[in-house]
């Protein structure tokens, strides 16, 4: 018999971390058939999402999928996100939190022809009470971007006294 995963526990827990603290939790998702987002928002296979309790009705997270709905551009959207696919999970104010491994992402797996995904109307959501899109590649604080910089901490002479560490914990 196999272990169950840990990761939807620790997801779980820096939720509720970063929630009381008073920071905002942000899910970086690598999106696939499965995955249920609002497509004009995904960037590169890609999604960022604002879980916080301000922006979202019903948050659900089980052990298979986070569940809950959010407003896009004043629209109601049902959310569903299997737990495999998220491949990380910080506050915003400061970038702490965990990264996961996942599959590659759609854009990347699939050729044009067949994505349904556009890329062309990607932006921001605004308003305290909507779910933010946060495109991961331009987002200084996603998590492509904190393991780019981890891989170039490395690089970095451990004299340096302005060496920036990363705070994501990546997981296999």
């Amino acid at each position: 018999m196999t272990e169950p995963s840990t990761k939807p526990y620790l997801i779980r827990a820096i939720h509720e971390w970063c929630v009381d603290n008073g920071y905002t939790p942000y899910l970086a998702v690598s999106v696939n058939k499965r995955t249920k987002v609002p497509s004009q928002f995904v960037k590169g296979g890609e999604i960022v999402l604002n879980a916080s309790p301000m922006a979202t009705n019903k948050l659900s997270f089980g052990n298979e999928w986070i569940e809950f709905e959010a407003r896009f551009s004043g629209k109601v959207n049902e959310i569903m996100v299997p737990v495999e696919q998220v491949s990380a999970i910080y506050a915003k104010e400061n970038g702490h939190g965990m990264a996961f491994e996942v599959a590659k992402p759609l854009a990347e797996v699939e050729d044009n022809s067949d994505a349904e995904i556009s890329h062309d109307n990607l932006r921001p959501v605004s308003g305290t009470a909507s779910l933010e899109a946060v495109p991961v590649m331009d987002n200084p604080d996603s998590a492509s971007d904190v393991a780019n910089k981890q891989k170039n901490d490395k690089k970095v002479d451990k004299s340096s006294t302005e060496k920036k560490k990363s705070h994501l914990t990546r997981i296999k």
